[in-house]
């Protein structure tokens, strides 16, 4: 018994201290798996055990434990049986994370559900595109380019889910891991912010908006945030205090899992640096965009349907939703869903010069914009859109611009060789590598 004591007793020490250290970090861990949770399970219709195996697999988010309740459509998250956090979903806006588990959030209205033609073949509708056959392809190679992307039997370190490459308007070649095809809805996390970027686009395209608008916000009137322009927001270039780590508790976790108006917190931090002079990449600056995006309309049913109205549908996105937070307001730094061909459709937008189709949904200025480097980002960053003047992709042309999510999530676009390129998977690769290899499948 007191052999039995002696090591009970360092295991139980450990553990408490594991607790002590961890405590203010198990909100963010509990918030994080029951979201993910929800939003797998009930918009990407996903098995609680595969999500558990998969999405939800990797540390410390592994420690969580589950209560679903597939009835109501809630999840409930907690570690070592604390700190437990619940996640509810509402069809066409997604899962939100609540901040007390018996809250009630206001569900009262939803957007317009999604009337996308269907009739057309791929890109135009979601019928099977005809069959083009380009004598410059050398589709062996290409077919090796492809596989070299996956993960072969008994490896799992590439993760990549599905890739899909679009040559002249066509889809040349397509290839999803096992458990997931074309109608699989896969979650783009950052690429949000290119969605949020492409519907200014279409604002500016109608007249309602100007870049060069400053005295964005009243509660910045009486400071030199009044300054700060809608094209410096969208730059990442607006000045403002932000801290984006994961690895912590920072301005990001806690924006995303404690609270319930995600665009408040940024608007409420105060100039760090002059105003277009210092880059600094800012979840809490797209939320506080979705918030300013919301002040356009006359009320929150129509900021909540103009996504669907006049972008998504207009292109196809049938699958396409971003989720919204407690008060309404689209998570446009982190929460939008696809499929990767809806995920290469608004690729294809960029492409063709925000032309779709015969109509023209963005100017070609406002495409030349989001793809122009940003003062100050090192030729890395346009306006919600990653580029690569840097020559981070070495191999590359030099056009190259992509929008960027968590885990390896991309859509490159590269005009000069007529491509969109759709990777999803739940880690980085070698892109470099991989889209060389794809280039030089052309001929």
């Amino acid at each position: 018994m007191k052999r039995f004591s002696k090591i009970l007793l360092p295991i139980l020490l450990i553990l408490v201290g594991f607790v002590y250290l961890q405590y203010p970090r198990l909100n963010i861990i509990s918030g994080y798996s029951a979201k993910n949770m929800c939003s797998c399970m009930f918009e990407a219709d996903r098995t609680q055990e595969f999500v558990t195996a998969t999405d939800n697999n990797f540390s410390p988010i592994n420690i969580a434990k589950y209560e679903v309740d597939t009835v109501r459509k809630r999840v409930t998250s907690s570690v070592f049986g604390l700190m437990k956090r619940t996640a509810v979903y509402q069809e066409d806006i997604g899962c939100k994370l609540l901040l007390k588990n018996d809250e009630v959030p206001d569900i009262s209205y939803a957007p317009v559900p999604h009337n996308c033609p269907d009739e057309a073949p791929f890109p135009y509708g979601n019928e099977e595109q005809k069959d083009s056959i380009f004598l410059s392809i050398d589709y062996a190679k290409l077919q090796q380019a492809v596989s070299n992307t996956f993960d072969k039997e008994g490896v799992d370190s590439l993760k990549t889910r599905s890739l899909l490459v679009i040559y002249k308007n066509q889809i040349i070649t397509e290839k999803y891991i096992k458990g997931f095809d074309k109608n699989s809805k896969i979650l783009g996390w950052s690429m949000a912010k290119s969605v949020l970027a492409t519907l200014f686009g279409v604002l500016e395209r109608q007249g309602k908006i100007d870049l060069n608008s400053t005295h964005l916000f009243p509660e910045w009137e009486n400071d030199e945030r009044k300054n700060i322009s809608l094209r410096a927001m969208l730059q990442m270039n607006s000045g403002l205090k932000w801290e984006e780590n994961y690895d912590k508790i920072s301005d990001v976790t806690k924006m995303l899992f404690l609270d319930k108006d995600m665009s408040q917190m940024q608007l409420h931090k105060p100039l760090e640096f002059e105003i277009n002079k210092h880059w600094n990449y800012s979840s809490g600056t797209s939320n506080l965009l979705s918030a300013y995006l919301r002040k356009q309309f006359p009320n929150h049913e129509v900021y909540l349907d103009f996504p669907i109205k006049e972008l998504f549908d207009k292109i196809g996105m049938s699958s396409m939703i971003i989720e919204t937070d407690l008060s309404g307001n689209y998570v446009a730094s982190s929460y939008a869903w696809a499929t990767t061909r809806d995920w290469a459709k608004l690729g294809l937008l960029y492409l063709n010069r925000g032309n779709w189709n015969g109509e023209q949904l963005l100017n070609e200025s406002w495409v030349d914009y989001v793809k122009k480097p940003t003062e100050s980002s090192n030729g890395t960053y346009g306006a919600h859109f990653w580029v690569d003047k840097d020559k981070t992709y070495t191999d590359i042309p030099n056009d190259l611009y992509f929008m960027d999510g968590y885990q390896g999530q991309r859509v490159f676009i590269i005009p000069s060789k007529d491509l969109v390129v759709v990777r999803m998977g739940l880690s980085d690769i070698d892109f470099n590598k991989m889209l060389q290899e794809i280039i030089e499948s052309i001929r």
